[in-house]
């Protein structure tokens, strides 16, 4: 049987949802340039790796987490996630928005949440960390016991896991950066010698000597 974070990376890579461009980066909104291109949000629109995605989480979660309450997602991108896996688990859900609302009863977390409660978060990637430790920091103020975070693809940069465990947080994701990579060499995404390129990237993204064949 073909491991799992191997059949998370073909997927992601069938339909795209993770694409390799070493010879032209994306930028991203932090102004990095970047060999790759991450839109976890197409797995919704590809029923069969929506189900590997969503039954690969919930098997995540029964594994590490059996203790779970609640499960609550990352806005926006965690929260289809959380619903599903929510529905899959039979156990409650909501999400935490990147900030209060300014109207209504200006919530911040969306859905029941009962202080005490055991939470597990469901996020889409994590990068460097910040925004889903935001989101762990709101559900730890309003008293819940975050027992980790749940994803489907991590880059595995050292400042994301050097943040993580600031915050005393575990993430456990589905893929990673390195078997994306290795997987999308072996199916012809990309060139082999472009691997060492890709991991030059992630382990130093303020690093662009990369960029033009890593000769610069």
């Amino acid at each position: 049987m073909m491991d799992q974070n191997v059949q998370i990376a073909k997927d992601l890579l069938k339909i795209k949802a993770v694409f390799f461009r070493p010879e032209d980066p994306f930028i991203w909104a932090s102004g990095i340039k970047s060999p790759v291109y991450c839109d976890n949000r197409l797995t919704l629109t590809a029923p069969q790796v929506r189900n590997d995605v969503e039954n690969g989480l919930a098997a995540l979660i029964r594994e590490k987490y059996p203790d779970v309450e609640v499960l609550m997602g990352t806005s926006t991108a965690g929260i289809a996630h959380a619903a599903i896996v929510g529905h899959l688990l039979s156990l409650p859900m909501g999400y935490v928005r990147s900030g209060a609302k300014d109207h209504g009863r200006q919530n911040q977390i969306e859905g029941r949440l009962e202080k005490g409660q055991k939470v597990v978060v469901v996020e889409d990637l994590i990068s460097t960390g910040g925004s889903v430790i935001e989101v762990v920091d709101v559900l730890r103020d309003a008293g819940a016991e975050v027992l980790g975070i749940i994803s489907i693809f991590t880059y595995g940069m050292q400042r994301g896991l050097e943040r993580l465990a600031e915050a005393k947080i575990e993430n456990t994701s589905l893929t990673d950066f390195d078997t994306i990579a290795s997987v999308a060499a072996q199916e012809g995404y990309i060139r082999p010698e472009d691997v060492a390129r890709l991991i030059k990237f992630r382990n130093n993204p303020s690093d662009e000597s990369w960029i033009g064949g890593g000769k610069a």
